[in-house]
């Protein structure tokens, strides 16, 4: 059944965001499920419709054949607006001939200032808006924004967008989770001895100073994108897969998640890069990066321990860390089970066993305890391991999808939103306030002396 025709209205489209991710994105959900969809970039930036189309077939290339994208230039436009001002959104909403689905690739306060113009004109029946994150820049800051966007559209036509939601593998922890009959019956306190969540990164800032060093890793990727990971794998079975169930449920480990004890000084470390060398590229120091101010503090690598206090995982330290330009990718989580009593006349005592899923490829990986190969009376750690292909879309045309289709599975739901911040805020504060040392580690190496290294080995 062919779905009626909706217009994808970009504010913000000159930036990088649109062309890094963003049409990329919709290029691998296009090609695979053709939509009646047209395409309208905005932006302060004079820029032709040409250039527009030419931008969009450059997208399509890097993902699929260019030659498809020639259906969706046709009324593909680019207007140069202020989104801010009620006359140039009334222009740019005029422009599309199908049901407004306006993309929000703007920082928060343009966002904010976005709606409160938005409230001052009728809007077509059925728009839908999609937010990049972050949702706010705190707590008060996303109930506001919240309530603001309440009066414009009923929340089941808000999409706040978090790409991790469309990646295969996170959403493989679902099937992971409650389709196996040997896992579910351990994955709680009594079996569980900790849960890590890494995502660690080679690159550095590739040009993204300006926004990341007002943002952090803490801000960039904990408070959003590794919480709702958390969410995932500490939830408990909804009573059916729908936006309904997944997101309360998401919601409601939010509610119970603390930090660690209750203490950000010793539950949080942070830290960012000196100049030093990753692969065969050579990084300055983060400070002496363009965009950057110094006097900021802006961390590049964040950790932090926090708690789910149900009675599922009371006791079990969840610890979330991610940073830039480490001297290895790891995007991983693992499930370490606590120890077993070795079995008397039995040697060795490897390390406890461990399930640990690889958020990038997909592959999955039990690290048991079995018998020697040399000496069946010696234990050692035997690796099973799952590889699994990686979906046919890229984590934003899955994110797309349900946008297009109007289905808010996949986005983050308003008081989830708001949890996030919640959840984080001693951390932010305990930092400001400069009780947490700003450690430092070369770009290249694993992260400062001292702390827990993570590895994929």
């Amino acid at each position: 059944m062919a779905t009626p025709r909706v217009s994808v209205l970009i504010l913000g489209a000159g930036g990088d965001l649109t062309k890094r991710l963003l049409l990329p994105g919709l290029a691998s959900l296009l090609a695979k499920h053709p939509y009646d969809v047209q395409v309208i970039g905005s932006g302060i930036d004079e820029r032709s419709d040409a250039d527009w189309q030419q931008l969009i077939r450059d997208s399509f290339a890097k993902v699929e054949d260019p030659s498809i994208a020639e259906q969706y230039l046709r009324d593909a436009r680019f207007l140069t607006a202020d989104a801010t001002q009620e006359a140039d959104l009334q222009k740019l909403l005029d422009a599309c001939d199908g049901t407004p689905v306006i993309y929000f690739a703007l920082p928060p306060a343009v966002t904010a200032k976005v709606c409160a113009a938005l409230r001052r004109i009728d809007l077509p029946e059925g728009t839908r808006l999609a937010l990049e994150k972050p949702f706010g820049v705190d707590e008060a800051s996303a109930r506001k924004l919240n309530r603001l966007i309440g009066r414009l559209v009923p929340e089941e036509q808000v999409f706040r967008i978090d790409h991790f939601l469309g990646m295969s593998m996170v959403l493989n922890i679902l099937g992971l989770r409650f389709a196996n009959q040997f896992l579910e019956p351990v994955w709680h306190s009594g079996t569980v001895d900790k849960v890590e969540i890494i995502y660690d990164e080679t690159l550095g800032l590739e040009g993204r100073g300006g926004y990341y060093d007002k943002a952090g890793a803490l801000v960039d990727m904990l408070q959003s994108h590794l919480l709702e990971v958390l969410a995932l794998i500490a939830m408990e079975e909804p009573p059916r897969l729908d936006e309904t169930e997944l997101r309360s449920n998401i919601a409601q480990v939010l509610r119970s998640t603390r930090v660690w004890q209750g203490d950000p000084v010793t539950a949080s470390k942070r830290a960012r890069y000196s100049a030093g060398r990753v692969g065969d590229r050579q990084l300055p120091s983060y400070a002496d990066e363009p965009g950057v101010d110094a006097a900021r503090k802006t961390e590049t690598l964040a950790q932090v321990t926090f708690g789910v206090d149900t009675a599922r995982w009371r006791g079990v330290p969840f610890t979330l860390r991610s940073g830039k330009a480490i001297g290895k990718y790891v995007t991983e989580v693992r499930v370490t089970m606590k120890p077993v009593e070795t079995m008397p006349g039995m040697a060795g005592a490897p390390e406890p066993d461990r399930i640990v899923l690889d958020l990038k490829t997909g592959e999955v990986e039990f690290r048991l305890s079995m018998n020697g190969s040399d000496d069946p009376f010696e234990l050692e750690q035997t690796v099973l391991r799952v590889k699994k292909d990686p979906g046919e879309m890229l984590p934003y045309g899955q994110v797309l999808r349900g946008i297009l289709d109007g289905d808010p599975l996949l986005s983050v739901r308003g008081d989830i939103a708001e949890q996030s911040w919640r959840i984080v805020e001693p951390v932010l504060k305990a930092w400001r306030e400069d009780r947490v040392p700003l450690e430092e580690y070369p770009a290249g190496s694993q992260g400062p002396e001292g702390w827990t290294a993570p590895t994929s080995a």
